[in-house]
């Protein structure tokens, strides 16, 4: 009687799925999907993305049971993880000028934050309707942007925000160097386009144009147009 054929399939070397601890796999479907994501964007199917692991699509439920799971762990991964909380405590040190402090900031967040993965999910999560930018941006403003806006006062000599309390467009101000600065990376990882590489060079220069602007209208002056407008 032949032998019993073996009827086990063949994998090729290099392909066959690698027996892992639990919290490795986990971790290298995070590694994969953010890649993933911001390749194709949140219709990408998780059935591809299995594809691209080696695994199977129910293995990968196993870690993450809906693609909203795994969704809204690559947005603590990419998002969340990078900001630095010592940025802030950096940030308000009186003890240095305020110019140094920003540039120093700008510098850390470019590097946490301006990549390939991070900006390219972070555009397709607007395209998309995900509501990570709105949460995003809350954060931004909160923790980062209104701790600059009292530097700026202190630094211009301005009433402190808890003597005046601070406008829309103080905040809206510090977001045109703060999202210029950001167009900067969209130009670069979702155009391709040519771009400065000395980014020191432009975030010195959009720190000083900002400082300028803020001395050149006063916080007096901004509040007062706000006021106005608020009641035509």
């Amino acid at each position: 009687m032949p032998a019993r054929a073996n009827l086990r399939l063949a994998v090729p070397r290099g392909r066959a799925r690698r027996r892992l601890a639990g919290a490795d796999r986990e971790q290298q479907i995070l590694a994969e999907a953010i890649r993933f994501f911001a390749e194709v964007g949140f219709a990408g199917q998780t059935r591809e993305l299995a594809q691209r692991l080696g695994i199977t699509q129910p293995l990968l439920y196993r870690y993450f049971p809906t693609k909203q799971d795994l969704i809204e762990r690559v947005f603590r991964e990419v998002f969340l993880k990078r900001i630095d909380r010592r940025w802030v405590a950096d940030l308000t040190d009186r003890s240095r000028p305020l110019e140094a402090r920003l540039l120093e900031f700008y510098q850390r967040y470019a590097a946490a934050t301006y990549r390939y993965e991070w900006i390219r999910i972070y555009m397709f999560a607007a395209l998309m309707g995900k509501d990570f930018n709105r949460r995003y941006i809350r954060i931004v403003e909160n923790a980062i942007l209104r701790p600059i806006c009292a530097e700026i006062r202190h630094h211009c000599g301005l009433p402190s925000a808890a003597a005046a309390p601070l406008s829309e467009l103080e905040l809206e101000h510090v977001w045109v160097m703060h999202g210029g600065l950001f167009y900067y990376a969209v130009r670069k990882y979702i155009y391709h386009s040519r771009v400065n590489d000395d980014f020191t060079a432009i975030a010195t220069r959009a720190i000083a144009a900002m400082l300028a602007g803020v001395k050149a209208i006063g916080i007096e002056a901004s509040n007062g147009r706000e006021r106005r407008r608020s009641r035509a």
